[in-house]
């Protein structure tokens, strides 16, 4: 080997070291401590990955500027985005990333079905994570210490859309359709529990997938069963393009869903034809939220429209910078250790969490679209 190539690789290896490390200092001597964030930032789930980022980037600027000092040393915190484009293969690979750039721990993944993959990663290298959105029961199931989540599991939303389709939209006769993923299937599986408990007949459980557009096929089959009501487990992307495929059809059924669909891209996508839908949403509604009209105000301001689970992403940097300055440190050890005693009052209400990572009491709101708009119908606790 020649001198001049061994001084090249010398070189790139301080490099790599220098990138290593739950923290580094900056110029002025204060502490960087980073922290990941992952969710699609690309792909059909774009818009709402891209409210996350935006939600836990919002905190981290506001902690910076109000100043934190941990360990008796200025700290800055550095939000490190990456994207999982709603994959799970691609989410482990990118949580595997953050774990060799040293980040203190990781608010995400938006997805469940990337979360719970991404989160075997995370407690493998005892660092913290904070799902704003990850509704699957199976994800704090798995018994990870590692693993948080600030809203409403599967279980608590997929038992209050169970029973108000039953008892409030007096469905009877009901068709499911679930996407394959884990939150889709997941979320389906809950509701079809709680609706048969509640006196439904399930007359048809239809599998589909969340890269789909096209449901003519599951739609006629469904409605040669004549149900009154279509429950949908997924997204959006597909939601949007499902509605105006009953209405073609002359499916003559109410159409439900959850968090998936509770959001403004699902209107845009099924445009009239999502008058009348009715979805589901974990926690309160942001008017009704502790700090729902100001979080609104500022958020908005800096990066429009809120799609769903800023103010989640919000909160979830923020009580674990809570439970940092119980801590007194950023070490995932130390973090870790103090999170299960940390609450924080919210934007989305007051945050504390059990045994399992989940939110304590956490509530689920049903809407409906009504002239082009998501309208409260009621919020369960």
């Amino acid at each position: 080997m020649r001198i001049g190539q061994s001084s090249a690789i010398f070189l790139v290896l301080i490099g790599l070291l220098a990138g290593c490390g739950e923290e580094k200092a900056a110029t002025d001597g204060t502490d960087v401590v980073r922290i990941g964030s992952v969710a699609p930032l690309t792909g059909a789930q774009s818009h709402i990955g891209k409210d996350n980022d935006n939600g836990a980037r919002l905190a981290i600027e506001e902690i910076n500027a109000a100043g934190l000092t941990l360990g008796g040393k200025p700290v800055k915190l550095e939000l490190v985005s990456e994207d999982d484009a709603a994959d799970p293969k691609t989410a482990t690979n990118v949580a595997q990333k953050l774990v060799d750039r040293g980040v203190v721990a990781v608010i995400g993944h938006l997805n469940s079905g990337t979360t719970i993959p991404a989160s075997k990663i995370y407690h493998d290298a005892g660092i913290p994570q904070i799902s704003p959105s990850a509704t699957a029961t199976a994800y704090t199931a798995q018994g990870y210490a590692t693993a948080y989540r600030v809203m409403a599991n599967d279980a608590q939303q997929g038992k209050a859309l169970g029973q108000y389709a039953v008892v409030k939209l007096d469905a009877r006769r009901i068709a499911i359709i679930d996407d394959r993923t884990a939150y889709g299937q997941g979320l389906a599986d809950e509701f079809e529990k709680a609706a048969v408990a509640a006196g439904a007949t399930v007359v048809a459980r239809e599998y589909t997938s969340d890269k789909a557009t096209d449901f003519t096929a599951i739609l006629t089959s469904i409605k040669g069963k004549a149900p009154d009501l279509v429950f949908f487990g997924g997204m959006d992307p597909q939601g949007g393009p499902m509605a105006q495929q009953m209405q073609r059809l002359g499916l003559a059924a109410r159409l439900l869903g959850g968090d998936g669909l509770q959001n403004i891209n699902f209107i845009k996508l099924a445009g009239a034809d999502a008058e009348g839908v009715v979805a589901s949403s974990p926690g309160l509604p942001l008017e009704a939220m502790p700090g729902g009209a100001q979080f609104r105000q500022k958020f908005e301001a800096r990066y429009g429209p809120i799609q769903v689970y800023a103010p989640y992403a919000y909160d979830a940097v923020n009580i674990l910078v809570a439970a940092m300055r119980r801590a007194d440190s950023a070490e995932p050890a130390r973090v870790l250790a103090e999170l299960p005693r940390t609450y924080h009052p919210g934007v989305t209400g007051p945050l504390k969490f059990d045994a399992r990572g989940d939110t304590a009491g956490g509530a689920v709101t049903l809407y409906q679209v009504r002239n082009g708009t998501w309208a409260v119908l009621e919020t369960v606790h």
